[in-house]
């Protein structure tokens, strides 16, 4: 990212210690990510950033993230709610009047997700490519 952001990340972190520096940073490029996914300039939802956010973790980490995630301090979906309100309250980022951190409260299950979907995802390239 840049300097500006390192020093609020490490402003956020000394008052909220839950949560590692690459999770933040994971959560803005995911912001961008989602921007794009749903073709957004601006705003997008906790639904629509979890949704972000699953897609770019299971691309960039694969098997591995769970493990990352919980090097990161990432236990439930409601963790990326509590970063992006510690992104909103140190004016990183904005909100609306709808957004909450209930939008974040159980997105979906991480060990289902990473793990067995991966899984699952693997078995169904596995699978195309034996009928080639």
């Amino acid at each position: 990212m840049n300097r500006q952001f390192d020093v609020i990340i490490d402003g956020i972190i000394e008052k909220d210690s839950r949560y590692k520096a690459d999770a933040y940073e994971l959560v803005m490029e995911a912001l961008s990510f989602t921007q794009k996914k749903f073709r957004r300039v601006k705003h997008v939802t906790g639904e629509e950033l979890l949704a972000g956010i699953r897609e770019l973790l299971m691309e960039k980490f694969g098997p591995m993230t769970l493990s990352v995630l919980k090097h990161w301090g990432i236990k439930s979906t409601e963790d990326f709610g509590n970063i992006v309100f510690n992104l909103v309250e140190n004016k990183v980022l904005s909100k609306t009047e709808e957004d909450t951190i209930e939008s974040f409260r159980n997105g979906f299950d991480l060990h289902d997700t990473f793990q067995e979907g991966y899984k699952r995802r693997l078995e169904k390239r596995l699978s195309r490519m034996r009928s080639i």
